[in-house]
């Protein structure tokens, strides 16, 4: 096989568990736990609550909303019809396993860093993982509906505004690709959902996030997620070699075909699987 992305059946469950700080020996995972590298003593500086500058990551792994799913409706069950979720040597269809997006929400809960930029009229989430740019639009337009949005059609992260209520930072994100799971446990999300995303900076080191799926085509009742946490990451602890920066680590994490499959199982297979066993 020359497709690299395949052999992530493997490796996501593993290597990536060891994302940017991973090359500093720290950061190692522990029961869907693990403690970020971020910088100490820092907890009581002060901050723009406003400002969410800079390379952050998730405190909890686990690929979910983090609560239990409402009850399906009819069409939600259909819609999860043929999805396989992996587990043990069982692989699974997840669309990531075959070269395609992780898609919105799944990508934001999964294990890589992520770059807060913000600007004068929107903000931007970037991921390590596909080198991925998501756009908040904070220039005052108004959320796709309508026959705006089915003119827009589908779109795997779909289409985003967002605004500030007081020192929250709400974003609403409509138009999502139903092929794309929710989470790892392959619940659906419809094309007319709106998944809304409230994040505060509560203090220097930690930016908290609740998000909150509607979707009453597929679910009976609006799926609330638990609150989740992000710790910032520190300079020093995502520079390799002399280069700094969110895309400095041991991997592009993009999805590429053409690359080696012998290369990528003997640089990061093989290894994250050896240190699974210890």
């Amino acid at each position: 096989m020359r497709n690299r992305f395949m052999t992530l059946v493997t490796a996501l469950a593993v290597v990536f568990l060891w994302p940017a700080a991973s090359a500093n020996g720290q950061g190692a995972p522990g029961n869907g736990k693990f403690k970020p590298i971020y910088e100490k003593g820092a907890t009581d500086q002060q901050f723009d609550p406003h400002d969410f500058t800079g390379i952050w990551e998730m405190t909890v792994r686990d690929h979910t909303l983090g609560t239990p799913a409402p009850p399906l409706t009819p069409a939600g069950v259909a819609a999860m019809a043929g999805r396989v979720v992996g587990q043990g040597p069982i692989v699974g269809n997840a669309p990531w396993y075959s070269c395609n997006p992780m898609g919105f929400p799944r990508l934001l809960n999964d294990d890589e860093p992520m770059e807060w930029i913000m600007t004068k009229d929107k903000v931007l989430q970037v991921f390590q993982w596909e080198s991925r740019i998501r756009y908040l639009w904070t220039d005052g337009r108004t959320l796709p509906s309508g026959h705006n949005l089915e003119n827009l059609g589908p779109a795997w992260y779909g289409h985003s505004v967002a605004n500030w209520d007081g020192d929250t930072l709400i974003v609403n994100t409509v138009g999502l690709e139903e092929r794309a799971w929710l989470d790892q446990n392959a619940l659906p999300k419809s094309f007319h959902a709106r998944i809304e995303e409230r994040y505060r900076r509560i203090d220097y080191n930690t930016i908290e996030l609740q998000m909150t799926l509607y979707d009453p085509e597929y679910y009976t009742a609006p799926y609330v997620g638990a609150k989740r946490t992000f710790r910032r990451i520190t300079d020093d602890h995502i520079t390799y070699f002399g280069w700094k920066g969110l895309f400095a680590g041991i991997t592009e994490g993009i999805c590429a075909p053409m690359n080696e499959v012998e290369g990528f199982n003997k640089g990061f297979r093989d290894v994250g699987l050896s240190r699974s066993k210890k």
